[in-house]
């Protein structure tokens, strides 16, 4: 092919610009043939090669006291004490899941789960992070995702534990599917995927290869349209059966000195894994053989083995001379291997078919090649603006709390987690529907606890804001379990950032995860980029940076749930309120407005109320702690109550101007908690709070069945837990 003759069309299949093949023949110094323009176009992709966001990504902090892997490998790691080290990654799986919800969400939970077990560890918990429109018009995605995300995980044997999911109209058309896996796995034993030693072997294991998902990482490199239902095929199918076998192989191979590194075969198949594991090693190269690699399909060409991401697939360098050893253990387990290369010195991927030479690429020019683009942000005209002045006086607070439980975003979610696996592997401790769960350390004290955040409806009235505030609420939502913060991962859900003022909401996003992670000492060391989330060049979704984060308590049993323990217990609000309605769930749902300036955050209060938390909870001063969070302290409070069964009897809040009743129940405001503390721990929880120069405000006691504020609400928690638990499942 010349750069005259390439046909736009097949540059499009291929998510390759004009000037990109341009850049390809200059480098090659001919024109690249067909396996070699695919294989080019896959890992060119943006979902491969983060071309668009690779420079700003660079600002996130991703060191620390206890990071043992950051950024470049299949995960992230931490220490977390006595020798272990927790593992966990997230990412996305979003166009897939558009068309196709069942798999596409079984597949990227799939592929979350061998990025962990490419790093030597065992998965133990999955979490999930969802976005829909309304319902009931968006139900065929919800049932569709949902279902598959149980059903991997389900059949697999990890725990789905937690997670988040929100409706808002620009979701309609581009559900967003964000899936976290978390391992453990002993720190001496971490792996990591680099192809190192000329003429080891490159070993294919798992299933065989097929042609389902060929362009699935160039189909995530582009808009959704009218012809994206023409992608169906590049939508993967998965196995969790196959993939359960392929877990407990992975684990056997720690018990070998045989192995040099594992690579998940996922996003562009055996063209990324073999060039990844490559280009990790200075000179590195591989030689394959496709004519080796086991396939269920008669009359694949080299073209469909190599960007094939059939699923369940992993890539093992196993040292030269112990092919064998290898094997027994795949064998053991029902599993195919084939070695279908080496490892070479010339830093080339070279791919033959028996004797035919099919494709020639120098390995850097596939993993870092693809030119970095240099696009311009613009602020778009600023949302929709609030005067909280205008807004009229809360009349029932009573009624208003109805509505706000009973809404989508605030609703009960036992609908969904209940067909979710949560205790299999006997490890969860804190089960889903509180603010973060927990899972212990088998053979230690140690527990973990884990969680996802973002509330898009703050960024995109303000991406830098709305981005610290995920990092923030995360971070609250470990502490309320009584554990530390560690590290964070991220996936970060865009459009399409060739328009201005998207490409402006990804740095802003981006400048705000890392202020916030800077400020919180939290490292990044693992996460995805999702762009191209819009359908007809048209409708785009909110800017959606999704936080993972990973927390540890050093003895689980000191553990706190959100839910209400004991009647006598004060009810206290740690933390002060202000007038924060900007993009809250109050003004949504009583007003029909998503605008306004989200809530204001100051980090260094945010750190003293955290400080004071932990000290608390490691001192046996609480019963229980809850983040107030997405409608304020009222649903906050309601919260602790359904789950503990236990009501609260509060005396009538009188708000100090300029503090406004609405803002005080319904108000958004970080850097506060809900707790319980039995009438002993008092006097010393109100001298902790004076030390750290933090509002502790009582609200009331804990006991009957009623949740009431004296002459200004009383509501049964029968009839609470009805609006609360009305939701669509």
């Amino acid at each position: 092919m010349s750069i005259k003759s390439v046909d736009e069309r097949r540059l499009r299949e291929v998510a390759l610009t004009p000037d990109e093949y341009k850049v390809i023949v200059g480098q090659l110094k001919r024109a690249p043939n067909e396996v070699e323009l695919g294989m080019l176009g896959v890992l060119w992709s943006e979902h491969c090669s983060y071309k668009s966001s690779k420079a700003l990504l660079r600002r996130l902090p991703s060191s620390g006291p206890g990071v043992v892997q950051g950024p470049g490998e299949n995960a992230g790691a931490v220490e977390i004490g006595e020798g272990w080290s927790v593992v966990f990654k997230i990412e996305s799986h979003n166009h897939p899941s558009a068309i196709e919800p069942y798999q596409g969400a079984a597949t990227g939970v799939g592929g979350i789960i061998r990025d962990v077990i490419a790093m030597g560890a065992r998965p133990i918990a999955l979490l999930d992070s969802l976005r829909f429109g309304p319902l009931p018009e968006s139900s065929h995605h919800v049932e569709g995702i949902v279902a598959g995300i149980g059903g991997y995980g389900n059949c697999i044997g990890i725990p789905t534990v937690g997670g988040e999911v929100y409706f808002e109209e620009c979701y309609a058309n581009n559900p967003l599917v964000n899936a976290m896996c978390v391992g453990l796995v002993r720190t001496d034993q971490l792996v990591r995927a680099r192809a190192e030693g000329t003429g080891n072997s490159l070993l294919l294991v798992g299933a065989d290869t097929g042609r389902d998902g060929i362009h699935g990482a160039s189909f995530a490199s582009l808009e959704l349209d009218g012809n994206s239902s023409e992608r169906r095929p590049a939508v993967q199918v998965g196995n969790p059966f196959l993939e359960k076998c392929l877990l407990e192989a992975c684990m056997d191979l720690t018990h070998t000195d045989a192995v040099v590194a594992i690579q998940d075969l996922g996003a562009a198949g055996l063209t990324s894994a073999v060039a990844e594991c490559a280009g990790r090693v200075e000179g590195a190269g591989a030689l394959i053989d496709v004519e080796r690699v086991p396939r269920r399909e008669r009359g694949m060409s080299p073209y469909d083995v190599m960007l094939s991401e059939s699923q369940e697939r992993m890539l093992v360098v196993v040292r030269r001379g112990r092919e064998r050893e290898v094997e027994t253990i795949f064998e053991a387990w029902d599993l195919s291997s084939a070695v279908i290369g080496e490892v070479t010195d010339d830093g080339q991927l070279s791919v033959v078919d028996g004797r035919d030479h099919v494709a020639r690429v120098p390995v850097k020019l596939l993993t870092d090649g693809a030119p970095t683009r240099r696009l311009v942000g613009f602020a778009p005209e600023p949302p929709y603006g609030l005067e909280i002045a205008a807004l009229p006086p809360l009349a029932d607070p009573g009624a208003t709390l109805l509505r706000m439980l009973a809404s989508p975003n605030l609703s009960s979610r036992r609908g969904i987690f209940r067909r979710y696996d949560h205790m299999v592997g006997d490890s969860t401790v804190i089960a889903p529907g509180g603010d973060a769960a927990m899972l212990r350390v088998k053979g230690t004290r140690l527990g973990l606890a884990v969680t996802t955040d973002c509330n898009a409806r703050y960024c995109h009235l303000d991406p830098h804001l709305g981005a610290q505030l995920a990092v923030a609420e995360a971070a609250r939502n470990i502490i309320a379990t009584g554990a530390r913060p560690l590290a964070v991962t991220d996936c970060l859900n865009f459009a399409n950032p060739d328009r201005p003022e998207v490409y402006w909401e990804l740095e802003e996003a981006i400048a705000g995860l890392a202020y916030a992670c800077r400020a919180l000492e939290l490292p990044v060391v693992s996460g995805n980029v999702s762009l191209y989330n819009d359908s007809n060049g048209e409708s785009a979704i909110y800017p959606t940076p999704v936080v993972g984060m990973v927390g540890v308590i050093d003895d689980y049993g000191k553990r706190l749930s959100a839910g209400i323990r004991a009647e006598g217990d004060f009810v206290l609000l740690i933390g002060s309120s202000h007038n924060d309605l900007g993009g809250s769930e109050y003004l949504k749902v009583e007003h029909g407005h998503v605008a306004g300036r989200p809530p204001g955050l100051d980090l260094v209060r945010e750190k003293a109320v955290n400080r004071l938390m932990l000290s608390a909870a490691q001192s046996g001063y609480l019963h229980s702690a809850h983040d107030c969070a997405e409608g304020g302290m009222l649903v906050a409070l309601t919260e602790c109550c359904l789950l503990g069964s236990i009501g609260v009897r509060c005396p009538a809040i009188r708000p100090e101007p300029p503090l406004r009743l609405d803002a005080a129940f319904f108000g958004e405001s970080p850097s506060r908690y809900i707790v319980t503390v039995p009438s002993r721990a008092m006097p010393e929880l109100q001298s902790l709070a004076r030390r750290h120069n933090v509002e502790l405000s009582l609200l009331g006691l804990a006991g009957g069945d009623h949740i009431e504020f004296e002459g200004q609400l009383k509501l049964s928690l029968a009839e609470v837990r009805q609006a609360w638990e009305a939701m669509f499942l």
